[in-house]
């Protein structure tokens, strides 16, 4: 059995923590500054648990020493400091950032690094890019590359449209800091909040803007290979113009604790969310030039999605049945407390069809924990 610490015990991590434990591979301990917080997460027998300023010299060094790999779940701000923690102690390491500069430093660390570093391994970037990286490798040369990802209300009750799904120190950053894109065939940096364009998916109008950190490091993948390569953060309309009068005409991008505070004080925490991924790649298959795009829309409700078998090959696409329990049996190995049912539609009835369930899962299959060296 491998032991895996987990920094943050926040809504992402105390998940995570869960979710591997429930494998049986691996002994877990989660770690987190607040008691309050630790208490708070509902995690299952066998998960240890620890109280832990890691800011303060040496103590994430010693919770470290003789683990496996440490698992990033925290602030973007903290980052860096986990990732030095671990090549000082020679674990493995892995994060969710979407923060550019601290995924700079994690690349510097890397390169001496004698474990492996693996960062961005969220969302976006993360999925997102292992998406479009798909796609983009199935064209013979390319024009553009183009990814979209919002994680929304179901029900937006309020003028921005939006409700606390996750990281608030996240969201403020990465309408914040300057966002990578490709622009005729250069790297170059846009600003954040602009370029707002709007989109139809199965009848419902998004808007959606540039935000910092989405490309993760397919930005350096792709130079001299695309044309344009963008990501822009999916909204429902209106609240692009809301956030750029909060942090630019009010300057609260100059004083985010205040505007954390106001989120977290006005902007309600909801289970009733939706994640729209919308990938769209042009280029020449055999002298045609082609689109292929992959929309897919995945809302949430009250059971479990699929059963993680502890096995090399990626999990069963949501509508099969579980190799190792009934169609009908609560399996322990469940990927987690929140169903998931997930729907893909082209954008046009000319465009390609989405990829199915099963190609999906390959897309986006990234091995496991074991696959690392011990």
């Amino acid at each position: 059995m491998k032991n895996i610490v987990v920094v943050g015990a926040g809504k992402i991590g105390s998940t995570i923590a869960e979710m591997l434990a429930s494998t049986g591979d691996y002994g877990v301990t989660l770690v987190d500054r607040s008691a309050a917080q630790l208490a708070a997460a509902e995690l299952p027998a066998g998960v240890e648990t620890m109280e832990l300023d890691i800011a303060a010299p040496g103590v994430l060094e010693a919770a470290l020493a003789g683990k496996f790999a440490v698992l990033s779940a925290a602030p973007f701000h903290l980052t860096t400091r986990i990732a030095e923690a671990a090549a000082t102690t020679d674990v493995h390491y892995l994060d969710l950032t979407e923060d550019v500069v601290s995924t700079r430093r994690v690349k510097e660390l890397a390169r001496d690094a004698s474990s492996a570093f693996i960062p961005q391994c969220g969302l976006a970037p993360g999925f997102i890019s292992i998406v479009a990286n798909d796609l983009a490798s199935r064209f013979d040369t390319l024009e553009s590359v183009r990814m979209r990802v919002g994680a929304l209300p179901q029900y937006p009750s309020n003028a921005l449209n939006y409700n606390l799904t996750w990281s608030t120190d996240g969201v403020i950053n990465e309408y914040c800091e300057p966002c990578e894109a490709i622009v005729e065939g250069e790297l170059i940096e846009v600003p954040p909040l602009e370029e707002r364009e709007e989109f139809s998916l199965d009848g419902v109008t998004y808007e959606a803007f540039n935000t910092s950190g989405g490309l993760g490091t397919l930005a350096e993948t792709l130079k001299g290979k695309v044309r344009t390569l963008n990501y822009r953060t999916i909204r429902y309309p209106g609240h692009a113009a809301i956030m750029k009068a909060l942090l630019n005409d009010l300057g609260l991008r100059h004083r985010r604790d205040v505007l954390k505070d106001i989120f977290e004080s006005a902007l309600p925490a909801t289970l009733q969310d939706v994640v729209i991924v919308f990938v769209t790649v042009s280029g020449r298959k055999s002298g045609r030039l082609l689109q292929e795009p992959t929309p897919t829309r995945s809302t949430r409700s009250a059971s479990a999605l699929w059963c993680a078998a502890p096995s090399r090959s990626p999990p069963p696409p949501a509508s099969a049945p579980c190799s190792t329990c009934s169609p009908t049996a609560h399996c322990r190995r469940k990927a987690s407390s929140a169903r998931r049912t997930s729907r893909s539609t082209p954008s046009s009835p000319t465009a390609s069809a989405a990829p199915t369930p099963s190609t999906r899962w390959k897309a986006g299959w990234r091995g496991e924990l074991g696959d690392l060296p011990p």
